[in-house]
């Protein structure tokens, strides 16, 4: 069963995750981008999609407070809204939390608010991320030879207590509460996704988000590479794709699922150190890195393993794209654009 006939907003919609969904959802659908343009690789991004494919474009900044009415006045029906629309990294919300707030928590609230006061409330995918659990210093880490491990735990799962250690983390943690409870007292169907490390086609990494591809074009580039910490620090990855296919589950299993949260990523088998990426680059593609230590950023999580569980038991998702596939996969649209 696929989705079809529908009218879908992507906010952020010419991000990397929003390309993509785009990508997945505009056969037979509506899809409507809402977009400012902010990040790095949005323009590109967003010609890709208008030279491949049927899509609306609307440049709004849905932190500012006419971003409702302008939304109600183009679109007073939808039926899909994939809010995707964030300030991504943990630095830059330690730096200007500010614009930080306005982004991630004021632009969700505004979301919401739309999708409340449409006559028909649609469906919201909300994009979380696994900084809501903040540092996870309740967790004894034992430190090896190329990686972190817990000591008594192989990966979190959702009824790990929140602690968002960041204006970043409270941020996204804010519009995360929001997103539930506006199902809560609103009857909105929503769903949050607390993601752990994505990576694929369209994303244009950069040093303080997106670090596969940010090493990838940055090792092809010859660009300076800093680790900071020691390198042994664990994500679990997983391709775009995949959390797609989640999205896509979620939506056509809207009232088992509505008004959950899902942790999300690679899990157990997709997960990597930095240290561990780099032995990987220079055996499976030839890619020697060169890089320098600096110290680690604050409220950086030595380990984060997504446990995958629930989604597995609610809606039968789980990872297909292996690493190995995954990072041959994305290194060579990579090589097509630097």
């Amino acid at each position: 069963m696929k989705i079809h006939n529908k009218k879908i907003i992507i906010t952020g919609g010419a991000g990397f995750i929003g390309t993509n969904v785009a990508k997945h959802f505009q056969k037979n659908n509506h899809i409507i981008i809402i977009d400012n343009l902010f990040r790095k690789g949005t323009e590109k991004n967003l010609k890709y999609l208008k030279n491949n494919f049927s899509i609306d474009f609307k440049n709004i900044d849905i932190s500012k407070e006419n971003a409702i009415n302008d939304i109600l006045h183009n679109y007073p029906n939808i039926d899909i809204i994939f809010h995707l629309a964030s300030q991504v990294a943990v630095t830059s919300s330690v730096i200007d939390p500010q614009i930080d707030f306005q982004i991630n928590a004021l632009g969700t609230f505004n979301i919401l608010e739309y999708a409340r006061k449409l006559k028909q409330k649609p469906i919201v995918i909300y994009s979380s991320t696994n900084k809501v659990y903040g540092a996870l210093k309740q967790f004894d880490t034992i430190e090896k030879e190329t990686r972190y491990i817990f000591s008594d735990i192989e990966s979190i799962d959702e009824s790990c207590p929140l602690d968002f250690h960041s204006p970043y983390g409270c941020s996204k943690g804010c519009g995360d509460q929001y997103v539930r409870d506006y199902y809560r007292m609103y009857d909105i169907p929503g769903v949050v996704f607390r993601q752990s490390c994505i990576y694929g086609d369209h994303q244009y990494g950069m040093e303080d988000q997106g670090w596969i591809a940010w090493f990838l074009i940055a090792s092809l580039l010859n660009k300076q590479i800093t680790v900071y910490g020691n390198g042994k620090q664990v994500r679990d990855i997983l391709y775009v794709t995949d959390i797609i296919n989640a999205y896509e589950k979620a939506i056509l299993n809207i009232d088992e699922v509505k008004g959950e949260i899902f942790n999300i990523g690679g899990g157990i088998n997709n997960s990597i150190s930095i240290l561990e990426f780099f032995n990987f680059l220079k055996k499976e593609l030839n890619i020697n890195i060169q890089f320098e230590y600096s110290n680690i950023r604050p409220g950086d999580q030595k380990i984060f393993i997504s446990n995958n569980n629930k989604l597995l038991n609610c809606l039968g998702w789980k990872p297909e794209v292996g690493y190995k596939l995954g990072i041959k996969k994305l290194y060579n649209w990579i090589k097509k654009i630097v």
